[in-house]
């Protein structure tokens, strides 16, 4: 028997490597991250996977691994809010000569920031794309993050990678802006997202002079800018005379992890309904809720890497289904694991 080749198709090597290497931080990857991900691969009847030839039941374990370790973009209400007050600030914007206005969020690591703003930069693309049908040349949305110790300069360079434009050892801070400037007016460029902006000081010299930049940036380029960020409320960004017209001017959404309740219970429903395993229960890992809030310390970055790490073992390993031991082998990140709950022991 035979199956037909799965929307997700086999990447030869090359094709492989180039999807690796598309990031966010590039045009290019940028626009595959719009597009839609692939269909996943139909679950096979018993019948159809015992008469599956050795090689082809191969690929079709491979699409499936595939299919878990993508990882899944589910729609929180932090998602919801960050969309809605971005878009709201976008709107208040559009006129705007000077001081627009910007949106900065916050939150612990794995609580799903970079998650909302990408989702935010993805609904003002499409709907840009929907109000200018056929004009390839706009850029609407512009993502960079800010790179450890950044420098004015490295920060320029990142605006200018995504946007593709050479930046040569001799091409000075200028040079540099005015590119990315006259690229960004020409192209429509209405959102600015700088990811990682915890990286930056505002007490030391080189953090003073990438907010400087960034500030400069946002004067030239007649867009929303969006920061996301560790612990923003408390962070070095917004100290000193910078750091209050940061305060004054960008409204904060905090991100915390996920409350035990209807909403956590939602998310590993809708997680447990993107598996592809033959032997997993419907609504099994329903009734795990309150162990996986335990386990993961509501994280839901923590709980995705869970649910897909255990599914991958799963077929791996032959069970075809995810269960509370499989579950408890899959190491998390120090985050969760330093703020998740004890566990009580189990009763026989």
């Amino acid at each position: 028997m035979t199956i037909s080749e799965p929307a997700s198709r086999h990447l030869s090597l090359d094709e492989a490597d180039a999807e690796a290497n598309r990031q966010l931080t590039t045009l290019e990857g940028w626009r595959k991250f719009l597009d839609d991900p692939p269909a996943p691969p139909v679950l096979l009847t018993p019948a159809e996977l015992k008469r599956l030839p050795e090689n082809e039941r191969a690929l079709y374990d491979e699409d499936r691994l595939d299919h878990h370790a993508r990882m899944l973009v589910v729609s929180t209400s932090f998602v919801e809010k960050t969309v809605v007050c971005g878009r709201r600030l976008v709107l208040l914007n559009r006129h705007a000569v000077s001081a627009r206005r910007g949106l900065m969020v916050s939150g612990l690591p794995g609580t799903g920031k970079t998650s909302a703003i990408t989702q935010l930069g993805r609904a003002h693309e499409l709907l840009d794309r929907a109000r200018h049908p056929q004009v390839a040349d706009r850029i609407p949305v512009l993502y960079i993050t800010v790179p450890p110790a950044a420098t004015a300069r490295m920060v320029a360079a990142e605006f200018a990678r995504f946007l593709g434009l050479p930046v040569r050892s001799r091409s000075n801070m200028t040079d540099i802006i005015e590119a990315v400037v006259g690229v960004c007016t020409d192209t429509r460029t209405g959102l600015v997202l700088v990811d990682e902006i915890h990286n930056v000081s505002q007490v030391t010299r080189a953090g003073s002079e990438v907010s400087d930049t960034l500030k400069y940036f946002s004067e030239r380029i007649p867009a929303t800018f969006v920061y996301a960020g560790i612990g923003l409320e408390t962070s070095e960004l917004l100290a000193g005379t910078r750091g209050a017209q940061i305060s004054g001017r960008f409204t904060l959404v905090p991100t915390r992890p996920f409350p035990y309740g209807d909403e956590w219970k939602g998310l590993v429903a809708t997680l447990e309904d993107t598996l592809l395993l033959h032997h997993h229960p419907p609504g099994s890992l329903v009734k795990l809720a309150r162990y996986l809030h335990d386990r993961t310390a509501g994280m839901i970055g923590a709980l995705s890497h869970a649910i897909r790490g255990a599914a991958i073992d799963a077929i791996l390993s032959g069970t075809e289904r995810v269960t509370k031991e499989g579950l408890a082998a899959i190491p998390l990140d120090h985050a969760a694991e330093s703020q998740k709950k004890p566990l009580k022991k189990a009763t026989r």
